[in-house]
C-alpha cells in the first residue's frame, strides 16, 4: 500500500501552483516524497523539462550526467546535500578521475541545471552548486598559468598556513621552509641527508641528487618509475649553502617530528641514504608527490580565504598555481630584492654563470620595483608638482 502524503500553503494560489508541480512531477515519474528525493531524481525531471538546447548539446549534457554524476553523487538524498559536497564531487572528479577543469567545468553546467530545478520546485532553499566552480578555479589557480615565482606577500601566505597549529599540511612545513630559502634543487632536497648538515657552523653541504624517473627497455610495453643518484654535474654545483636561522628551525621541527612519530629512513639510493625529507613509510620524496601535496595546500588554503570572506573580492591575496621548482626561483628573486652580493648569489644557486642566475631564475616583483623607484622621488626636479 503506497504511503498517503499532503502538500499544504498559505494561499489558495500557492497551493494551486505546489499542486501543478505535484502533477509535472508525476508525469515526469520521479518520486515525490521530499525526504527521498534525489539528485537522479531531478536530472530525470530536467530531461523532460529541458528545451531550446540543440540536439547535440543536449546529449552531450546527458553524457556528462550519466558518465561522472549518476554513479558519483547521483543518489546523494537533496534533503542533506550540501555546497561541501560538490566541492568534494568537482575536487574528486580533478584530482582522482584526472579530469581537465574545463570538463569539469562543463560537468558543472548539467549539474547546476539539475539542481536549479530542485531550488524552483522548492526542495532546497538555494542550488549548493552556486560558484562552486568558479571559486574552484581560483583554489586552483587555473586562471594564471603556473608561476615562477611567489610574491613576498603570496609565499607570506603559504607558509603561515602551513604553520597554522592543525593545519594537516604541517608536515610539509619544513621541506617547503628548505626549498624557499636554500634554493635547491628538488633533486637535491630530496638526497639531503642529515650527516650533509652542520648544525654547529650553519651549513648545507649540496653534494649529489636523487632523481625518480621513467625507466623503459626495449621489451617492455610500458616503463616503470626508479630512482637514481648523481653528483653534481659541474663543481658550481658542489657547494655549501649557508643555513638561514628559518631553515635551522625547520631542519630540527622535521628531526623532533621523525622522532616523536617514529620515522625513519629506509630507503638506499645509490651509495646514498639517512635522507632528511621521507614518507611515513621511511621513503625518499620526489618531485611528483611534492607537486600533488603543493597542488593541494593551494587548494585548501585558498577555499579557506574564500570562505572566511564569504566569496572572492577584488583585491583578495591568493596562492597561484607553482610547482617545487618556484621555490628555487622565489629564493632567487628574495635575494636579488635584498641586494645579495651577485658571486654569493651565483653560489648559493649553484650556477656557472651570474646570466643564468638572473635572466632565467630572477623574477623581480612589481611591489619591490615600486617601492625601489619610490627612492627617485627625492632626485626629481623642483618643478615637479606632487
Amino acid at each position: 500500500m503506497k504511503k498517503r502524503h499532503s502538500i499544504y500553503a498559505d494561499t489558495l494560489p500557492e497551493l494551486r501552483e505546489k499542486e501543478q508541480h505535484l502533477i509535472r512531477d508525476m508525469y515526469v515519474g520521479i518520486q515525490t516524497d521530499s525526504d527521498t528525493l534525489t539528485i537522479n531524481d531531478l536530472y530525470e525531471k530536467w530531461k523532460v523539462l529541458k528545451k531550446g538546447l540543440k540536439p547535440n548539446t543536449f546529449e552531450n549534457y546527458k553524457y556528462l550526467y550519466e558518465m561522472f554524476v549518476r554513479d558519483m553523487i547521483g543518489d546523494l538524498p537533496l534533503k542533506n546535500l550540501k555546497k561541501s559536497d560538490i566541492r568534494a564531487f568537482y575536487n574528486t572528479l580533478h584530482e582522482v578521475r584526472g579530469l581537465k577543469v574545463n570538463t569539469v567545468d562543463n560537468v558543472h553546467t548539467v549539474l547546476h541545471q539539475v539542481l536549479e530545478i530542485g531550488v524552483e520546485d522548492e526542495y532546497l532553499h538555494n542550488n549548493p552548486s552556486n560558484n562552486a566552480i568558479s571559486e574552484l578555479k581560483r583554489a586552483y589557480a587555473h586562471e594564471r598559468g603556473t608561476k615562477k615565482s611567489l610574491t613576498v606577500e603570496e609565499e607570506e601566505l603559504f607558509l603561515g598556513y602551513l604553520r597554522k597549529p592543525g593545519c594537516k599540511y604541517h608536515h610539509w612545513y619544513p621541506l617547503m621552509v628548505t626549498m624557499i630559502y636554500t634554493g635547491m634543487r628538488i633533486g637535491e632536497v630530496a638526497g639531503l641527508r642529515w650527516q650533509d648538515v652542520d648544525f654547529e657552523n650553519n651549513y648545507i653541504s649540496v653534494n649529489h641528487d636523487i632523481v625518480y624517473y621513467c625507466s623503459r627497455d626495449e621489451k617492455a610495453k610500458h616503463g616503470h618509475q626508479k630512482w637514481g643518484a648523481n653528483t653534481p654535474k659541474t663543481e658550481a654545483g658542489k657547494r655549501l649553502i649557508p643555513m638561514l636561522p628559518i631553515v635551522k628551525e625547520a631542519l630540527l621541527m622535521e628531526k623532533e617530528y621523525q622522532n616523536e612519530v617514529g620515522i625513519e629512513c629506509r630507503q638506499i639510493i645509490g651509495p646514498y641514504t639517512n635522507f632528511i625529507f621521507v614518507n611515513r613509510n621511511g621513503d625518499a620524496q620526489h618531485q611528483g608527490t611534492v607537486n600533488k601535496a603543493i597542488r593541494r595546500i593551494v587548494r585548501d588554503c585558498n577555499m579557506a580565504i574564500i570562505d572566511k570572506e564569504g566569496g572572492v573580492k577584488e583585491g583578495m591575496i591568493l596562492l597561484p598555481n607553482f610547482s617545487c621548482h618556484s621555490l628555487r626561483h622565489t629564493m632567487s628573486t628574495r635575494m636579488k630584492e635584498a641586494g645579495v652580493d651577485d658571486l654569493v648569489r651565483r653560489t648559493v644557486l649553484g650556477h656557472k654563470s651570474l646570466d643564468i642566475t638572473d635572466n632565467v631564475y630572477t623574477h623581480i616583483q612589481v611591489s619591490f620595483s615600486q617601492k625601489e623607484l619610490q627612492k627617485l622621488t627625492t632626485n626629481v626636479p623642483h618643478f615637479y608638482d606632487k
